[in-house]
């Protein structure tokens, strides 16, 4: 996954709503999202190399979604997948605070990472990287916002990133429609040298992944989804798939009922 954009506890109606592509390689395998066999509440696509995932939710509102910080040549093989990241908290039990604060003990084991994981009541966000010279920070809760994150930390200003924030803040007044925020997903645009990113990767990939979409021939934007969590009613799930080539490979829709929250239920 390599940029998501999230609207927290800002629209009325909608207590969140995110809008994410997911880059990469199109040999890796991947199942679109579905609810998954041995998970039946968590409703993700599935990376089939690892196991892992890079966005979903459940039935009981957990919500968790990953991107990759890049690092250039930075990366160590024997790493554990950063997608059971997602996986074990969309389909485990325990409290966001507690799953965070415990990846945060052991987040030197894994590949640089940053994650968003939460229920109805607190969005949490956790990076296993820091500024330059900077230890990593510690997890931190969300305020009300709209919220941005690519391949670096959370609002990281990367060009692509702010134009998909102010697309994203703009759709956000259609809901429920659709339309606005799988046009923003879909922008091509390749930004100027003189405001790529230096992230230890040659200029032509810096221009390649300057896009919101991305697109070249081994590497590229392989999902582009849809959340869009409502306050009284379903929420609302679309994911469309892509392949080499610019090739449509499909589109998952999911409407469904959360189950309700047992601390609402209890008047807590």
């Amino acid at each position: 996954m390599c940029l998501i954009v999230l609207a927290w506890q800002v629209h009325p109606g909608y207590p969140l709503v995110v809008a994410a592509n997911r880059d990469e390689f199109y040999a890796r395998p991947a199942a679109p999202a579905a609810f998954w066999a041995d998970s039946p509440d968590v409703l993700a696509g599935r990376d089939l190399e690892a196991g892992g995932s890079w966005l979903g939710i459940s039935r009981d509102g957990r919500f968790a979604a990953l991107t990759n910080y890049r690092e250039g040549g930075g990366q160590r093989a024997d790493a554990p997948s950063r997608g059971a990241l997602v996986a074990d908290f969309l389909a485990g039990a325990q409290a966001p605070g507690g799953y965070l604060d415990a990846l945060a003990a052991r987040g030197s084991c894994y590949n640089g990472f940053n994650l968003f994981a939460g229920d109805r009541r607190r969005l949490g966000y956790y990076a296993n990287r820091g500024l330059p010279g900077q230890a990593p920070a510690a997890p931190r809760w969300l305020t009300p916002g709209i919220y941005g994150l690519s391949n670096h930390l959370l609002d990281t200003p990367w060009p692509k990133l702010e134009a998909a924030k102010a697309a994203f803040a703009e759709a956000l007044r259609e809901l429920p429609a659709e339309a606005a925020f799988f046009r923003l997903l879909a922008d091509r645009e390749i930004v100027a040298d003189r405001h790529l990113p230096e992230t230890g990767v040659p200029l032509e990939w810096e221009r390649i992944l300057s896009a919101v979409f991305v697109a070249s021939p081994n590497y590229g934007t392989r999902a582009s989804t849809l959340l869009a969590m409502h306050r009284d009613g379903p929420a609302v799930f679309i994911e469309r798939s892509f392949g080499a080539a610019d090739a449509v490979l499909g589109e998952v829709r999911e409407e469904f009922s959360l189950r309700p929250d047992s601390l609402q239920a209890r008047g807590l």
